[in-house]
């Protein structure tokens, strides 16, 4: 029974390495995209496996001391191992399968600078199309160009630091076009998504549209929308 227990308490051990490697062997390159998802998937199921046996097990043996603690840690570590990829999963069923997202669907903001960045990118440069905007509208009804009584130079200098504050690197900023592209880079995976902004007068003001798309993926899990919601929140606290 103890080499059982020992067992169940080194699949905790591997869920979480399996989890916590998985980002950062795609991240540097060492490994691809779908091996790195498939990490992901031996960390969720060996996760709940561990966390199922080492639960059942506490209760049958009713371990004191320090065998109760590594069984309670091995019983953190599948719960870690199996919701961290299991939320993300959820998440991925509940937006759409999408990865261009824009303020303003019936003309978005264009990468000049960025484009060649994105030359081998399995996700085009070009904008996704209708059938894109159409789902975006239905799931980010919320996402539209940014409307401000400040000029445009006031708005694009507070586009600037708020992209700044948000930790994105600048790679083109060009004030008379009123226009910011930048490439923000996920933690854990690294997967660069790009943003282009867009600063424009008007009667009362200027408006302002974001784009963000990521290079690869079909579904960005909803990470540009979210991205663009952030940026928002930040600019209104650069105009203050």
């Amino acid at each position: 029974m103890k080499a059982l227990h020992g067992l169940f308490i080194l699949l905790g051990l591997l869920s979480v390495v399996l989890l916590a490697i998985s980002g950062p062997l795609y991240k540097s390159g060492t490994a691809e995209l779908g091996t790195a998802f498939l990490l992901l998937r031996w960390a969720a199921y060996i996760g709940a496996a561990t966390f199922v046996l080492n639960i059942i097990w506490y209760f049958i043996r009713r371990p004191q001391g320090l065998v109760a603690g590594l069984s309670g840690l091995a019983i953190i570590a599948g719960g870690v191992a199996f919701y961290m990829p299991f939320s993300q999963y959820l998440k991925a069923q509940n937006v759409p399968a999408i990865h261009d997202i824009t303020t303003d669907t019936q003309n978005p903001p264009e990468f000049e600078a960025i484009a060649p960045l994105r030359a081998d990118a399995p996700n085009p440069v070009e904008y996704a199309g209708e059938e894109t905007a159409k789902q975006q509208r239905q799931a980010y009804p919320e996402l539209r160009t940014y409307e401000s009584l400040e000029s445009p130079n006031e708005l694009f200098s507070a586009a600037l630091l708020a992209v700044d504050k948000m930790a994105w690197e600048l790679v083109e900023s060009s004030e008379t076009e009123g226009r910011i592209e930048a490439t923000a880079t996920t933690t854990w995976f690294g997967f660069k998504d790009d943003v282009v902004i867009r600063v424009r007068s008007t009667a009362d003001g200027s408006q302002l549209d974001i784009r963000s798309k990521s290079r690869v993926g079909r579904s960005d899990v909803g990470k540009n929308a979210e991205r663009i919601r952030e940026f928002i929140s930040e600019l209104e606290v650069q105009l203050k």
